[in-house]
């Protein structure tokens, strides 16, 4: 992100009584209600910031549903499985800057009667007075005959998403298909600065596509999986750097996204707050109710302040 970027985020977390050192380390969001002990992962906001959908998951991770949590009153609801999702494999969700359409992929058929997938497409729902839509699959524009992964959106309508579809640069390279005259365009390859022999997956596009923040994989794959970050400078991507600590570690993070007022940025995480020596002897109760609460490194959702994402 600019220079400018950062003093106005700076100026907006001063205005609004956060301290110096509020949020500069990775907290787990709503322990006990979003973040329990199970597998959850890859949160997204509605534009207002009072809806959330995120992933539960498997603990080998083959197979995730999108869940859905509302704020009322100061207090987040109990997840559910949202209306679209419950039954294929449903990953990745996006909701767009109106509030009125969410991207997500699946493995789910095209047509009814079909066996599912072996790779995943990108789908979209839309916003409908009873609730969201029949999902709509991207057409071969988009979506290829290996996996696609992770959309977002920017305010201009131009999709990012990740692909291991022929003609890459590595196993998973991000692309870009860019919204013209009410249709998308054939994707574009987001080049060496952000691309390499290994894997780029996951990418969040800011909102005026100044930077972009993606999950790569190198050297040592999912298990080691951490952040980067790229900015658009005169039209091209910078040299991609890592994102530091403590938002990266030596476990998995992924499915990194920035909140719509650009002040927290929102991630998964297999980290876990247990550590090689207790303070005291458990016993099997206590040791059973910590190995399954949050923390307990299976993945769990984080939020840290934007600003700690500069070096």
């Amino acid at each position: 992100m600019t220079q400018r970027t950062i003093l106005l985020l700076l100026a907006v977390l001063l205005l609004t009584g956060y301290s110096e050192s509020a949020l500069s380390q990775p907290r787990i969001f709503e322990e006990g209600i979003i973040s329990t002990g199970d597998y959850e992962t890859h949160p997204a906001f509605s534009p207002s910031g009072d809806t959330l959908y995120f992933l539960k998951g498997l603990p080998d991770a083959n197979f995730f549903s999108i869940c859905v949590s509302y704020k009322k009153n100061g207090k987040w609801s109990a997840p559910q499985i949202a209306s679209f999702s419950g039954k294929y494999l449903d990953a990745d969700p996006f909701v767009t800057r109106d509030g009125q359409t969410l991207y997500f992929v699946s493995n789910r058929p095209v047509n009814e009667g079909e066996p599912v997938k072996p790779d995943w497409d990108i789908w979209k729902t839309t916003l409908t007075p009873n609730g969201w839509g029949t999902p709509v699959h991207l057409d071969s524009t988009i979506n290829s005959s290996n996996s696609e992964y992770f959309p977002t959106l920017a305010d201009n309508g131009n999709l990012y998403f990740g692909s291991g579809r022929k003609g890459g640069k590595g196993r998973g390279d991000l692309y870009v298909s860019r919204w013209v005259n009410g249709k998308y365009a054939p994707p574009e390859n987001l080049g060496d600065s952000i691309n390499t022999v290994d894997n780029e997956y996951e990418p969040y596009i800011a909102p005026d596509e100044s930077y972009l923040i993606f999950m790569a994989t190198y050297p040592n794959g999912l298990y080691n999986a951490d952040f980067y970050i790229s900015h658009r400078v005169d039209g091209k991507w910078s040299k991609a750097r890592k994102l530091p600590e403590p938002i990266n570690s030596s476990a998995t993070e992924w499915g990194g996204k920035v909140t719509r007022d650009g002040k927290y940025f929102f991630f998964g995480s297999s980290r876990n707050k247990i550590t090689d020596a207790l303070p005291q002897r458990e016993d099997i109760k206590q040791f059973e109710r910590r190995s399954r609460s949050a923390g307990n490194g299976l993945g769990d959702i984080y939020f840290v302040e934007v600003r700690a994402m500069e070096p």
